[in-house]
């Protein structure tokens, strides 16, 4: 299964189980097990570095167990190819996002002028504040 021109998984790294899927189906709920639950163990993967290893395991949160395993559950549709090409689908589309690698952040610096304007807005602020007082006996 070719994910970018870099990576492509082989089909012997997915593991795909079948369960009852829960919803409409009329009489074909109780009997067909239409769901798709799909499992790839990131970790052990020979087909992914381990940069996108990594920004995968953020980006796949809670579906990857601590053992590096990502699962994924795949029952929006009545037919169980429907569900098989959804779930195939979702893992290609996690592993392009965790492929591209995020921007490197720059560093910017407050100019002079606005670190003046900011002290001088403060000291205005606190002019304004401090004729709210009340007036002492001295004054």
């Amino acid at each position: 299964m070719r994910v970018t021109d870099q990576i492509e998984i082989q089909e012997w790294e997915l593991i795909e189980s079948f369960i009852r899927a829960s919803g409409p189906g009329g009489q074909n709920v109780n009997k067909v097990e239409t769901a798709v639950q799909l499992r790839f163990n990131v970790k052990n993967s020979p087909s992914i570095d381990e940069a996108v290893k990594r920004r995968l395991a953020s980006i796949a949160g809670r579906r990857m167990t601590k053992d590096g395993e990502l699962i994924i559950d795949a029952r929006r549709f009545r037919i169980q190819e429907r569900n098989r090409a959804d779930a195939r689908e979702r893992l290609v589309v996690m592993i392009e996002r965790a492929s591209i690698p995020p921007k490197p952040r720059k560093k910017s610096r407050v100019s002079l002028n606005q670190k003046r304007k900011r002290v001088e807005e403060k000291r205005r602020q606190g002019e304004k504040k401090s004729h709210r007082t009340r007036p002492t006996l001295n004054d």
